[in-house]
């Protein structure tokens, strides 16, 4: 039997097989019932292999041996294998969760904090500075400057860039909100209805008369992340930001957000 070498690869990157436990499976599956040298000679693994790769495959529930002689064995339906393995993702994420949970009581977790407090206490504010590739690395960043953000977030985006971040970023917005964070956003948009009431009420929306371009989040008055391309003509793969934490340039910056944010009207 031959198979397409980019099926092949699929299926080994979906069920996380080797090539001979591939070759095998997909043989079987077109037989539904075979022995392991019928297997061999359709998928073309060599037959001092077979016996191994079944052996795996059975493990893993691909398979299950028949009953009586000759020995065969049967494919299991691939509908139950994407529940089980479903099921087995699952479970190892929860116990990955359980144990990353857990270092954070560990003295060797304590003794890597105390490193880094020693270490960023040594740098200048002008060291505190980083560039971020990519839309995800920036969404991965902001979440985190929301999640330590005390007092307030001031955001200047496009109109694309507002339901981007809102879509994205909504449950780090609604907790930010619930710490008591004021979330003030302006962008060239005139109304939103497409946004659900939790969320609307969790952030202040003012319209920039002009269609604006700038992209920057403001938090606290310490901390600042601007973007460097226009939304409209980057790819999100190659939009890349700025990273600053330094009250100096962030507050000056914040002061000419904070005069135009009184003279704009409410979305």
């Amino acid at each position: 039997m031959i198979v397409n070498e980019e099926f092949l690869k699929k299926i080994r990157s979906s069920f996380d097989l080797n090539i001979y436990e591939a070759k095998v499976w997909t043989a079987l599956l077109s037989r539904g019932v075979a022995t392991a040298g019928e297997l061999a000679d359709i998928s073309g693994v060599p037959r001092s292999r077979s016996y191994d790769v079944l052996e795996n495959l059975e493990k893993k529930s691909f398979i299950i041996m028949k009953l009586g002689k000759p020995i065969k064995y049967i494919a299991v339906k691939p509908e139950e294998i994407l529940k089980r393995r479903k099921q087995k993702l699952e479970n190892e994420a929860k116990e990955s969760i359980v144990q990353l949970e857990s270092v954070s009581s560990t003295p060797t977790y304590k003794e890597i904090e105390q490193l880094y407090k020693h270490g960023i206490d040594r740098i200048e504010p002008a060291d505190l500075s980083g560039i971020l590739k990519g839309r995800k690395n920036v969404y991965d960043h902001l979440k985190s400057m929301f999640s330590n953000a005390e007092d307030t977030v001031s955001i200047m985006t496009t109109e694309k860039g507002l339901l981007r971040k809102l879509d994205v970023l909504k449950n780090v917005v609604k907790k930010a909100k619930a710490r008591g964070v004021k979330v003030r956003i302006v962008a060239p948009i005139k109304e939103l209805s497409f946004l659900s009431k939790d969320v609307k009420d969790a952030v202040d929306v003012r319209v920039s008369d002009e269609i604006t371009k700038a992209r920057f989040i403001l938090v606290d008055g310490k901390e600042l992340l601007f973007m460097l391309s226009d939304d409209q003509e980057v790819h999100e793969a190659y939009d890349m930001g700025i990273w600053v934490k330094t009250p100096y340039f962030t507050q000056a910056l914040d002061q000419m957000f904070e005069l135009n944010w009184k003279v704009l009207k409410r979305a």
